[in-house]
């Protein structure tokens, strides 16, 4: 996994509340294991028109979408089923971080552990980024993940939260295991200094 330590980026607005992870990526697209690919079927049933081709209305097919790394979505991102597939598909696309006022708890989880960084913004600060963007569609954000702040085009840096334990695993580009496996020689020597009984 790639660590995540800082982030500059332009982005996109989906301002949509309630976007749930079937919408991220459909059902029928859930058949492979593998990570590879999920990005051509990111938001599928809004992204293409019902004969295959791109929807020239939906912001992803917008040429301003190319190469942009930050997602700003509406509230509770990432609802609906546990699906491990949303995070790989918004990674597989290219995005490293998504914005918004809240995130699914199993969502916002399975992203941790894939090294996609949800943001979580209060709702004015919400409001701003989406008028910013709208008004400015090369708007560059920079998140720095390690003072857990987004830095806005005026200077205002604005702090986000993320438990220390993630925070750590993203800023080391681990997983869970990874970080056990780290720890190896501390258990080990914890072992040592309490035997069996």
């Amino acid at each position: 996994m790639e660590p995540f330590t800082t982030l500059s980026s332009t982005v996109v607005t989906i301002d949509t509340t309630d976007i749930d992870t079937d919408q991220i990526i459909p059902a029928r697209f859930l058949k492979t294991i593998s990570k590879l690919g999920l990005g051509d079927n990111l938001f599928f049933d809004w992204r293409y028109l019902e004969d295959g081709s791109p929807n020239p209305d939906f912001v992803l097919n917008q040429p301003t979408a190319k190469g942009v790394q930050i997602l700003i979505a509406g509230d509770n991102f990432g609802c609906g089923s546990s699906r491990e597939h949303a995070p790989w598909a918004l990674m597989d696309y290219g995005f490293r971080a998504i914005i918004s006022t809240s995130f699914a708890d199993i969502f916002r989880n399975n992203a941790y552990k894939n090294g996609l960084l949800t943001v979580a913004v209060d709702e004015e600060t919400h409001q701003q980024l989406l008028s910013l963007a709208a008004e400015d569609p090369s708007l560059t954000l920079h998140i720095d993940l390690a003072s857990q702040t987004v830095q806005l085009p005026d200077g205002r840096a604005v702090s986000f939260p993320i438990d220390s334990f993630n925070k750590t695993c993203l800023l080391e580009g681990i997983d869970q295991l990874g970080y056990l496996v780290k720890q190896q020689i501390a258990t080990e020597a914890y072992e040592a200094a309490h035997p069996a009984r």
